[in-house]
């Protein structure tokens, strides 16, 4: 049987052919629908997603995230929320229950980086057989403890290292690793800054 074949730029960074069948995980047509019917309505690509978190005890918290906005909607479908709990080590003042924040921001940025270069393989039309990377930041606590106004509060310098198999060249499998970078949300956010805001209500 043979397969019918579709061919793309968008977003993935470089025209090429793929089956519409899916591929690492990724129902390309699918992708292909979304990114014309995004491109035939651009204000269905506004989406705006929230977390709600509760102190527990100390440094011990939990985030709920279930509802989004998106493709012009408030979304529904999932109807458990996913929880998270963040804590610091024992050698922070915390009870090692979780993960802290920052290490929950390492995680954000290999699966943003993840999810975008399996969906810019599938478009391309290349099958990956291994994906793994580690990410590692450095932090010097001088700062968010206050002791120092020379040290920043958050991480110095962060470190991606991708491993990467598939039935590409080395060159075909880095451009794919590439622009997932140049496209992700993550990356962008943290290496481009965006503005926060901090409300406060008091009872």
């Amino acid at each position: 049987m043979s397969a019918t074949t579709t061919t793309s730029t968008d977003r993935t960074g470089r025209a090429g052919s793929t089956d519409r069948g899916p591929r690492n995980g990724v129902d390309t047509p699918v992708l292909f629908a979304t990114l014309n019917a995004v491109k035939a309505n651009p204000q269905i690509a506004q989406f705006q997603f929230r977390a709600a978190n509760q102190w527990i005890s100390g440094t011990h918290s939990r985030s709920s995230i279930q509802g989004f906005y998106g493709a012009g909607q408030e979304d529904d479908s999932r109807t458990e929320p996913f929880e998270y709990d963040a804590d610091h080590p024992a050698v922070l003042v915390g009870s090692g229950l979780a993960p802290t924040p920052v290490e929950f921001l390492l995680h954000a940025l290999a699966a943003c980086l993840t999810a975008g270069l399996a969906n810019i393989a599938a478009a391309r039309g290349i099958t990956l057989t291994r994906v793994q990377s580690t990410v590692t930041g450095d932090i010097d606590l001088n700062g968010l403890l206050g002791l120092s106004d020379e040290v920043r509060n958050g991480y110095e310098a962060i470190r991606v290292s991708f491993e990467i198999e598939g039935d590409a060249s080395p060159e075909q499998l880095r451009a794919i690793v590439e622009q997932s970078r140049a496209r992700s949300a993550v990356y962008d956010v943290l290496t481009n800054g965006v503005p926060v805001s901090v409300d406060v209500t008091t009872s």
